[in-house]
């Protein structure tokens, strides 16, 4: 007998794995750049990210990444870009670590605010977000029309590729670029070294190797060249970085951990 998960449940758990291995992470739901919980239950006062993609708002990041770091402004952009790029990869690559389960983050779907001081800007999802699965995960069962059934692990990978590269990071960033001349390069480096970072933060939390759970994404989304894996002072796997997000040109210059850049 074929058994139906009840629509009533998976309102709240369709991201559970997501929710609860950012919890592991950070040890609370008020995160500095996610909505709490993911997923927005009244959009009024929020924005979808298309009118980042399309331009119209990109102004308002960057003005607010000019005065949140007294930046010049391909600094700014770079900076904008690593928190943006940061917070929107993170429920993707760990619902893929964590339950293979992948919300599938194009521009129309995810949504912004900047009403908080604290953060650059607040994401959140849409209730109604696609989300990527097995056929053996529970929701495949569902008939819930935002759940999208994929055939087997590389189906799963390429759909996390086609929503958050393809769709929203690639457009996202021609964008700046006709704005701010800062590279591709630059700005793809921070999208390598924030996926590497929110995996290795999760390693106490995800099952298997993270350090194989980094190059599988990285590989994914074609930007394993950007980053490496290096032995920490005590073994552990850290980041070290092959290009910089331009933090070290603020008025108060910042060498990150892992920079190119030496101090």
């Amino acid at each position: 007998m074929t058994t139906v998960v009840p629509h009533r449940l998976l309102a709240a758990d369709l991201l559970a794995p997501v929710t609860s291995t950012l919890r592991s992470m950070f040890g609370t739901d008020d995160l500095p750049g996610l909505t709490p919980g993911l997923l927005v239950p009244d959009d009024t006062g929020w924005l979808p990210t298309t009118t980042l993609v399309d331009g119209s708002r990109l102004p308002d990041l960057l003005d607010a990444a000019k005065r949140r770091w007294n930046a010049s402004p391909h600094a700014a952009a770079a900076l904008a870009w690593k928190a943006y790029s940061y917070w929107l990869a993170l429920p993707a690559v760990l619902g893929w670590a964590s339950a293979r389960r992948v919300p599938l983050l194009v521009p129309a779907d995810v949504l912004m605010h900047f009403e908080d001081q604290r953060p650059l800007l607040t994401l959140g999802l849409r209730r109604s977000i696609s989300v990527a699965v097995l056929p053996s995960d529970p929701l495949a069962l569902s008939g819930l029309p935002q759940v999208r059934v994929v055939r087997d692990e590389a189906a799963l990978l390429g759909a996390l590729r086609a929503s958050l590269l393809d769709a929203h990071l690639t457009p996202l960033l021609d964008t700046i670029h006709s704005q701010v001349r800062v590279g591709p390069r630059t700005l793809l480096g921070s999208v390598s070294s924030g996926i590497a970072h929110g995996i290795l933060r999760a390693a106490d939390v995800l099952p298997g190797s993270t350090v194989e759970h980094v190059g599988t994404l990285l590989s994914t989304l074609g930007i394993d060249d950007l980053i490496e894996l290096v032995p920490g002072p005590t073994g552990e796997p850290t980041v070290q970085r092959k290009t910089c997000c331009l933090a070290f040109t603020l008025p108060k210059p910042k060498i990150c951990t892992g920079c190119c850049i030496k101090p």
